[in-house]
C-alpha cells in the first residue's frame, strides 16, 4: 500500500488517578483511557483534563499513576465537535536577542541580569535562579498601538481597558500580497465588522527576519481606515511590517484609527491558521504608564 494512503497512527493514554479535595474527601479512578495528540502527555495536562471533564471543584493534591501510552484508535469526537476543549492559535513572533523589527531601530538585547551560576552563591545548595535583563524599543516583535502612540492627548497602555484588547470577536480579511499591495476599502465591504477585531492576512509574515520584510510591504489605504472607523471596528491587525505605507512621511491609517480609539496590532503571524470567522482575539500588553506601544502575545481562541 502507498504510504500516503495509510491511516495516521493514533495514541491514547491509560492511567489511574488519585485526587484530593481541599474541603475533605477525594476521588480515585483506575484504568482510564484518553485520546491524545502525538505520543505523550504531561501528568499536569491529564489532571487538568480530568478536572474539566468531570467538572470537579475544590481540587487539591492530584496524582497520576501507572501512566502508559498505547497505540489505539481514538474514541471521542473530534476537537471541532467537542465544545469543552479550547483551541488556541499563537499569532505572535518570538522576541529574541538580536531581533530587529523595524529597520533603523536598535536590536533587542536579551541577557542575564543574574545568571544561574552567579545565583548559586546567594541561595542554599541545590537552588538556583535566572533573572533576565531585556533592553528593547517598544516597537519590537508583535506589538499593539494605542492612541498615545500617535496623539499626546491619547490614552496610554496603563489606561487601556482589558475589554478593548481581550477576547474580541474576530474576523480575517484575506488580501494576498501577491495580488494586492495597497489594500483599500473594497476589501472590507460586505463583511460583518462592527465591534470586531479585523485581522488582515496578507502572507507577508513569510518574510519575517529577512531584509525583504521591510521593502514593498502591503498596507491599508486611508479610505480603508476611514471605512473601518465608520463601521465601528474595535481593533485592526495586520501581518505586515506596517499598517501604513512607509514610503512617505504621512501615516493616515494610524492617524485615522488611533484618533478614533481603535487599536492597531502590527507584525502578526500565522493568520493562515485561522478560519475567516468563529474565533476570539486577544492582544494584551503590560500596564505601562507613559507608553503607547508594546509587544503582546497575540492569540486566537477558536470557538
Amino acid at each position: 500500500m502507498n504510504d500516503s494512503h495509510r491511516e495516521p497512527v493514533q495514541h491514547r493514554v491509560r492511567f489511574d488517578f488519585d485526587i484530593e479535595f481541599t474541603n475533605g474527601g477525594g476521588i480515585q479512578g483506575q484504568d482510564f483511557r484518553l485520546d491524545i495528540d502525538g505520543d505523550d502527555i504531561a501528568d499536569a495536562a491529564l489532571v487538568d483534563y480530568i478536572v474539566q471533564d468531570l467538572r470537579l471543584l475544590m481540587v487539591g493534591k492530584a496524582r497520576i499513576l501507572n501512566k502508559a501510552i498505547i497505540v489505539e484508535a481514538h474514541k471521542r469526537k473530534t476537537d471541532a465537535a467537542d465544545p469543552g476543549r479550547r483551541i488556541y492559535v499563537d499569532l505572535s513572533h518570538t522576541i529574541e536577542d538580536g531581533l530587529v523589527t523595524y529597520p533603523g531601530m536598535p536590536a533587542a538585547r536579551v541577557c542575564d541580569y543574574l545568571s544561574r551560576e552567579a545565583s548559586r552563591a546567594i541561595y542554599e545548595e541545590g537552588t538556583e535562579f535566572q533573572i533576565a535583563r531585556i533592553e528593547m524599543v517598544a516597537n519590537t516583535g508583535t506589538y499593539i498601538d494605542c492612541p498615545s502612540h500617535r496623539y499626546a492627548h491619547g490614552h496610554d497602555l496603563s489606561e487601556l481597558k482589558p475589554e478593548a484588547c481581550a477576547d474580541l470577536e474576530g474576523i480575517v480579511v484575506r488580501a494576498d500580497h501577491r495580488q494586492v499591495n495597497a489594500i483599500d476599502a473594497s476589501w472590507f465591504r460586505d463583511k460583518e465588522l462592527r465591534g470586531r477585531a479585523v485581522l488582515v492576512h496578507t502572507g507577508w509574515d513569510a518574510h519575517w527576519a529577512d531584509p525583504a520584510y521591510a521593502v514593498g510591504h502591503p498596507f491599508l489605504t486611508e479610505d480603508a481606515a476611514v471605512y473601518l472607523r465608520e463601521c465601528g471596528v474595535k481593533l485592526v491587525g495586520i501581518d505586515s511590517m506596517n499598517i501604513d505605507d512607509t514610503r512617505g512621511r504621512a501615516r493616515p491609517v494610524h492617524s485615522t484609527l488611533l484618533g478614533a480609539d481603535i487599536l492597531i496590532v502590527e507584525h502578526l503571524r500565522n493568520l493562515a491558521a485561522l478560519p475567516d470567522e468563529g474565533f476570539r482575539f486577544s492582544a494584551v500588553p503590560p500596564k505601562v504608564r507613559g507608553a503607547g506601544t508594546f509587544p503582546v502575545r497575540a492569540l486566537a481562541r477558536l470557538d
